[in-house]
């Protein structure tokens, strides 16, 4: 047994390959359940697709890396309860696509920001942060104000969600899965951002956060 040992760990390659073998064995063992574990694969009773708003505005909020500074996953103890709401739960997440949930938390978790702040204190805080939060270190976002949407793309990204979506647990009494998105809310989706600014569709996306779970 020793010199198998030895023959393994002497041997760079033997020792990658079955390196490789045990992380890639253990990760299918812990991975591979998380698939067909009902809580973690069916939405909770209240999620609501996002609107083709909203979807903008999530994008934008990627670009930006908003989640590079803020996370969208309050944990559960008592001292995130306290602050930001009831602890982040799988059946919230299912249609994210990527997920936000981030690690670092720069400035506040933002699962359940949504109706927590109006519009307009939204709108002075990403143009000028610090004239809402004084000790704030964020950047200014003023360009949101200006740049507008042209919707070319978002009538693809509801499809690319509802295709996302049709492989998750959002299926009808038969079975059958139900598209996210309706034909005509594909249809309709340029002309209900054309025109938009990028802030009112990332105050949207924000302002949806966190209304699913009562």
């Amino acid at each position: 047994m020793k010199n198998s040992h030895e023959k393994v760990e002497k041997n760079v390659g033997l020792f990658m390959i079955f390196t490789f073998l045990a992380v890639s064995i253990g990760g299918l063992v812990e991975i591979t359940p998380l698939f067909f574990q009902k809580e973690l694969t069916t939405p909770v009773d209240n999620l609501k697709p996002y609107t083709a708003l909203q979807m903008e505005g999530r994008d934008i909020y990627i670009r930006e890396g908003c989640n590079n500074c803020h996370s969208q996953m309050i944990r559960p103890f008592r001292a995130e309860t306290e602050r930001y709401g009831h602890y982040s739960v799988a059946g919230e997440h299912v249609w994210e696509h990527p997920f936000l949930w981030g690690s670092k938390r720069t400035g506040p978790d933002l699962a359940r920001v949504g109706g927590r702040y109006s519009d307009d204190w939204h709108i002075a805080h990403l143009t000028d942060p610090r004239s809402v939060v004084p000790e704030s270190n964020m950047p200014s976002y003023s360009w949101l104000n200006t740049d507008t949407l042209d919707g070319e793309m978002t009538s693809k990204k509801l499809e690319t969600f509802n295709w996302l979506a049709s492989n998750r647990s959002h299926k009808d009494e038969n079975g059958n899965a139900i598209p996210l998105y309706t034909q005509a809310e594909i249809d309709g989706a340029k002309a209900a951002v054309e025109g938009k600014t990028e802030m009112s569709a990332l105050i949207a996306y924000l302002q949806s956060l966190g209304h699913a779970l009562k």
